[in-house]
């Protein structure tokens, strides 16, 4: 008579080709089922864990957890629930049956990728390690470099589903427990079939923010994550996806990439002027130049207006419809840049943006002006590797544009002040986005917006530790 929990595996995984059961007799009046699914399981680790030890799952005088200790296997694990059998199977654990007790031994087959280098964060110096989709070497990466018995990590199952493991990282002695417990009942609120990336997941974790500027950072970096934990931040990582979350996020972090880190204070602080200049550039620089022409040329030098006017003395439309049409003609270049295969996208991208911008102003339908004006927005653009912040960039710019259309420079103060406004308003976690402006901070100031010497960078923010504060014993 065939095992009642065998018949009801076999009902649920009716049509799965990869289901293997291999029934092996061992009396006259008792049967041992071994069952796992090929595309998740490695064949010769069943083979060395559980075919070879038949001797020890067959003994009549033991139980099976009993047994369990003896398997040399990764993991084992008594299910007393058939209910926990599907998690466990197709996870890549083979189960055993003995009538009616069910033992569980880890035997995942190998499809992971190797360590890849980082794609989206290159740094020239620092690390070159990057997250894969698997969520055991990522936590391995983070914990290779951060060896302390504070650093914690649990462990969540969401989405019915695909099960997904995420697991929780902070540091027990740094970070705050009123964050660690406000993650988890985000995550325990939410409740949907799948979780497949870390991008989904980011997504329910921002619905209170109405916002299209990121709320959460997306790395695929096991530094950055390193140096976030030790600031108390917590970090979430997603199985299945090389991009782990951390939480709370401020915009002074979106504006610094993690490869600052390795770079001398007083080089690397220019440039961090630098990129808040160019931040305010590409989102601001075509309103501008339509505020001027349209509303406020008696700002512009006679000489440089006479020389505009001449350039758009053959244009027929509006300086909003020039600017408009430029903006999603260097829109279709940059997605295609994106899309096409890394081998030939950045040359067909610059050849369609040279023979565009030249067919355009030989045809009469934008200024050379225009031409300038937006390819040094886009160039500005550039500097960002934060897709989603580079998306808000473009958001605002269209604001900023339609704003200046309609009231000229005073169109642009109305609507810098709405985003400033908007941003002072917005929370990440509970915590202020445009800290540590507002509230001002002078300790993560100098880690956000500047970079303070090594040495010097004794404390942690208040506003991320209440409890340990102090970073280094002394200041040598």
């Amino acid at each position: 008579m065939k095992n009642k929990i065998v018949e009801r595996l076999q009902k649920e995984f009716n049509k799965s080709v990869d289901l293997v059961i291999k029934p092996i007799k061992i009396s006259s009046w008792q049967i041992i089922y071994i069952i796992y699914l090929e595309s998740v399981t490695g064949s010769n680790k069943v083979n060395d864990y559980v075919l070879k030890n038949m001797s020890y799952l067959a003994s009549k005088n033991q139980k099976l957890k009993d047994l369990a200790s003896l398997i040399p296997a990764p993991n084992t694990k008594i299910i007393n629930n058939p209910d926990e059998i599907e998690y466990y199977i197709t996870n890549g654990f083979t189960i055993v049956i003995r009538g009616s007790e069910i033992l569980a031994l880890e035997t995942k087959a190998d499809i992971n990728r190797s360590v890849p280098e980082p794609l989206t964060e290159q740094a020239i110096f620092g690390p070159k390690d990057a997250f894969t989709e698997n969520i055991q070497i990522n936590l391995g990466l983070v914990k290779r470099r951060i060896k302390s018995k504070t650093l914690k990590s649990e462990n969540m199952i969401i989405g019915r589903k695909t099960t997904t493991a995420i697991n929780i990282l902070y540091f027990e002695d740094i970070s705050e427990p009123d964050l660690i417990d406000t993650i988890k009942e985000k995550l325990s609120q939410i409740d949907v079939d799948g979780i497949l990336d870390s991008g989904t997941l980011k997504e329910y974790l921002e619905r209170e923010n109405n916002t299209h500027f990121p709320t959460v950072i997306r790395t695929e970096r096991p530094d950055h994550v390193a140096n976030s934990l030790m600031e108390g931040k917590i970090v979430l990582l997603v199985d299945t996806t090389p991009f782990a979350l951390i939480l709370p996020a401020f915009f002074a972090d979106f504006m610094n990439p993690v490869s600052d880190n390795y770079t001398k204070s007083s080089n690397i602080n220019l440039l961090k002027v630098i990129r808040f200049l160019c931040f305010f550039i590409s989102m601001m620089a075509p309103a501008i130049y339509i505020a001027l022409i349209n509303y406020n040329p008696e700002t512009i030098p006679t000489s440089l207006l006479i020389n505009f006017a001449m350039q758009r003395d053959n244009v027929p439309f509006p300086a909003i419809v020039e600017a408009l049409l430029m903006l999603f003609i260097y829109e279709i270049l940059r997605e295609s840049d994106i899309r096409f295969p890394n081998s030939y996208g950045s040359a067909i991208s610059i050849l369609g943006a040279l023979i565009l911008g030249e067919a355009a102003v030989n045809a009469g339908f934008v200024s050379p002006i225009m031409i300038i004006v937006v390819a040094f927005t886009f160039i500005t653009s550039l500097i960002f590797t934060e897709q989603e912040l580079v998306d808000a960039i473009r958001y605002a710019r269209l604001i900023f544009i339609t704003s200046a259309a309609l009231f000229g420079l005073y169109g642009i103060v109305i609507a810098f002040l709405y985003y400033l406004i908007h941003m002072v308003e917005l929370k990440s976690l509970g915590k202020p986005y445009f800290y540590p402006v507002a509230p001002f901070d002078k300790v993560y100031f100098m880690k956000g917006l500047l970079k303070a010497k090594a040495w010097k960078d004794i404390h942690r923010s208040k506003m991320l530790s209440k409890t340990n504060l102090r970073r280094q014993r002394s200041n040598l």
